[in-house]
């Protein structure tokens, strides 16, 4: 027997539905703050290799970009964030069944470009007025950890600009349009031939600690917990440590 023409368009509809349904059951979500990208898509890809099956779709971006998108509603299983200020304001001071867990430590470093031609040797250089040097927002975790250890080395810096991310002033860098940036030691680990680190001694540096937490609740906690175990394990540390991180 034939079915009416209306109702196979609806059966079909319903079976893509919960086709669909199925495959989102087995993806994990994952925010991680921009300084995370290249060693959270190594994780993830690694992770997938270790759970076949399991898909997990990530979202790198500025932390404040990020808690925007969370507040606004966008799906996030977890949320790997390069400060607990940023987490914390997500979470909101009665969430107690969030407890997040420092997974990765970084510190700062001046970004200059290959070879440094402006002969760059230390933060208190970066008061020079022929030098363009940008800090990262004052909302972005970097631009916070910058603007501490500038104050705490009575360093004056006039910032041309606040960038969005470390990418972006990175990026400024490398294209030279700015002759120095305060960013993350490790964005400039196996980064463009372009840019270079002037280091920044550990006395008048900061320990920026990055904290982790899961978000999902129901079936999709659990795929979520298991994303955040590999992140913890060895597996995980030694990919964190290879892109420049040191471990709690």
């Amino acid at each position: 027997m034939s079915l009416p023409t209306p109702l196979v368009l609806l059966l079909a509809l319903v079976a893509a539905s919960c086709a669909r349904g199925t495959a989102a059951d087995h993806t994990t979500v994952v925010f991680a703050s921009a300084s995370l990208a290249a060693p959270f898509d190594e994780l993830a890809r690694a992770f997938e290799r270790a759970q076949p099956g399991h898909e997990v779709r990530l979202n790198t971006a500025g932390t404040p970009q990020l808690v925007l998108q969370a507040r606004e509603g966008a799906r996030v299983d977890v949320f790997a964030s390069a400060d607990a200020q940023s987490l914390v304001s997500l979470l909101g001071p009665h969430d107690d069944e969030i407890d997040p867990i420092d997974f990765a430590l970084n510190r700062m470093a001046i970004a200059v470009a290959a070879g440094n031609p402006r002969g760059i040797k230390g933060l208190s250089d970066l008061e020079r007025d022929d030098l363009l040097v940008a800090l990262c927002g004052p909302a972005v975790p970097a631009g916070r950890y910058a603007r501490s250890l500038l104050e705490a080395a009575a360093v004056q810096v006039r910032s041309s600009s606040d960038e969005p991310s470390v990418r972006a002033l990175v990026s400024k860098v490398a294209l030279g349009e700015l002759d120095a940036g305060l960013v993350y030691a490790s964005d400039l680990v196996g980064t463009d031939a372009a840019v270079e680190a002037v280091t920044i001694p550990t006395p008048q540096n900061v320990v920026a600690r990055y904290p982790v937490a899961i978000l999902a609740r129901g079936e999709r906690e659990g795929r979520a917990r298991a994303f955040v175990d590999f992140l913890l394990s060895e597996a995980g540390g030694a990919i964190l440590t290879a892109h420049g991180f040191e471990l709690p």
